[in-house]
This record gives structure tokens, sequence and C-alpha cells, in this order.
């Protein structure tokens, strides 16, 4: 049954919308009125029925007054649904709460700034059934309308980061999603303090794919983000991605070692040779390098137990149990039968 007292038709999917609000006082009017388009049946570019039953609105307590707006808005349309935050907490732990409040077959997440189109969700949507997957972030045909400069250092965080994640894809991470409600619902439940959210999707979400969009110009709002913020969310990626880059620590320890050995090797042949080797540096530096290395090694041991017992302590999930996927909306073919 739908908010507004109509049976859904058959078949047709259903989406949730979860909107993080921390500076929407200028552009959630907009954004409501361009969902508000989306919750009659409506078929995608491939021919899939679906509608939006909510937009859930989570006020992340910003400093302008979004607050009022979205009450105004709640009060106007049945299917828009306030979640209020205590405080502010940041994007991702506000799109978590919105996630976890939803009740739709699948979940789109999106800016309130108005970069995201509401009409994109059809495409992405067709990506999730032609793939079958349940993980689709939107990938931009357009550079984001930020500085030169930081539209490329995040393209370097994201290398590095798939450097160093174990199976993340960085590079398609997007806050333009489309995920399978009860993934992104699980996901909700699990999912710990400071853990990323598209890291913590990774873990549990099957063949993620993407679906190209056409960023829109956020005009005159600015970005919340500043550069102290921009480095803790990057460092929060890293560190939620895996262990891997604590094994690191442990194959520079080694790479010192195996140098100091091979330099040992080469300064006694050098010596035999009738080479000028200074008295006692060879054993120092031999030393150093050798003990250096054994002692990084020995810290790599180490954090790769603290690593487990982070894993742990983030809620990293041994499994999850979703339901049959053949009866479920990724067991039918993206044409409906």
């Amino acid at each position: 049954m739908s908010t507004d007292g109509q049976p859904d038709q058959p078949d047709v999917h259903t989406v949730s919308i979860v909107v993080p609000v921390y500076r929407g006082e200028l552009h959630l009017r907009a954004l409501v009125a361009e969902i508000a388009e989306l919750v009659t049946p409506q078929k995608t570019p491939d021919g899939n029925p679906y509608r939006v039953v909510e937009a859930i609105l989570v006020h992340d307590c910003g400093p302008d007054r979004s607050a009022p707006i979205i009450r105004e808005l709640a009060a106007d349309h049945p299917w828009v649904r306030p979640v209020w935050l205590s405080r502010n907490f940041g994007q991702h732990p506000a799109t978590i709460a919105g996630m976890a409040s939803s009740s739709g077959e699948w979940i789109v997440t999106m800016d309130e700034d108005g970069q995201h189109d509401p009409a994109d969700i059809g495409g992405l949507l067709d990506s999730a059934l032609r793939h079958q997957a349940s993980l689709v972030y939107a990938a931009p045909t357009n550079a984001a309308p930020h500085s030169w400069f930081r539209n490329a250092t995040s393209k370097a965080a994201k290398w590095l980061l798939n450097l160093l994640s174990t199976g993340a894809d960085a590079s398609q991470f997007h806050s333009f999603r489309l995920v399978l409600g009860d993934i992104g619902r699980s996901v909700a439940a699990y999912v710990g303090q400071g853990v990323y959210l598209d890291v913590a999707l990774s873990w549990v979400a099957r063949n993620p794919v993407t679906s190209p969009v056409r960023l829109r110009d956020e005009g005159e709002r600015q970005s919340g983000y500043n550069t102290r913020t921009l480095l803790s969310h990057f460092w929060r990626m890293v560190l939620t991605t895996g262990t891997r880059a604590l094994r690191l620590v442990s194959l520079i320890g080694v790479a010192f070692a195996l140098f100091g050995i091979l330099l040992a090797v080469g300064l006694v042949v050098d010596r035999l040779n009738g080479g000028d080797v200074p008295k006692g540096w060879t054993s120092q530096i031999v030393v150093t390098l050798v003990s250096a290395g054994l002692m990084l090694f020995s810290l790599g041991v180490v954090a790769e137990y603290i690593g487990v017992a982070v894993n742990m302590a983030m809620g990293r999930p041994l499994y999850l149990v979703t339901g049959d996927p053949e009866s479920g909306p990724l067991g039918r073919r993206h044409d409906g039968s």
C-alpha cells in the first residue's frame, strides 16, 4: 500500500530517497519539487516500472534554516519523512540514519545541493537490473563543480586508496548511489563508529556497477568540506578499507633487513679486494639496517593482530543473509520477465 492509500502496481519497483541535509535552505524546495514528479509510477529508459515512495530528509543540524523548511515540506507532502539527528554527525552518519529509516525495495542516496538529478534514478535502476547488481554508483560524465585542485586531489586519494584497500574499488565511490534496500538497511544496522559507508557497502554488496550521469552546478551553496575535514575523510577511508596498509610496515621492514644483509656482503667483498672502508662504519650501518628491519617487521606483525581486532570492533560482518534472489528484484530480468 502506498503512502497516498493507493495499492502499488504489480512489479513496480519502490524507491526510497535518502537526503542528508546540512545546508539545504536554498535547494530543498526545488529538490523535493523534482522528486514529486516521481511519486507516481514511472518508466525507466529500459521500460522498468518504478515509483518513489518516500523522500527521507535527514536533518544534520547545519547552520542554516533547513529545519523549518523540512517541516514545511513534510506537512505539504505525505511522502516526505523527516529524520532529526541530535547534533551534527556528518554526511555519512546522516546517510546511514536515513537508510535505517527507509522502507523501499531500493534506496537512493543523493546530496541536497542540486548536483544530482532525480531523473537519473531510472538509469541507476536499469543498471542494477541489467547487471543483476545490488549496488550502483553514479559515474559523472563531466567534472564535479569544484576547484581543479580538489578534483585532482580527489582522484589521487582514490588511486592511493585502491592501492591500500583489499577489494573495494574506490574509483567508483560516489554519494549519488542506488543500493538494494535489504542490503542498505542491514549495513546501517551493523556499521560501526567511524566506518566509511562505501567501504561498509563493499563488504556485502554484490557486483557493484556504475551508471553515467551528468552533474549539475551546485549554485551558490558552498561545500561543507574544508581541507581538514577532507583529509580526515580520506584517512577514515584508509583505516576502514582493511589491513593492507599495515602489511606495508612488514614489507618495509623486510626490505630494510635485506638491504642491510646485501650491503654487508658487498662491503666484505670490497674489503677483501683492497677497498678502503672506514673502520667501524660497516658493522654500525649493517646492524642499524638489520635492526630497523627486524623492528619494523615485528611492528607489522603486531599491527596485523591489532587490525583483526579493529575489524571486529568496526562490526564487519562474517556474512549477510538476504532474500531469495529468485523471488526478489534481482531474480527478475530487466525486461520484467
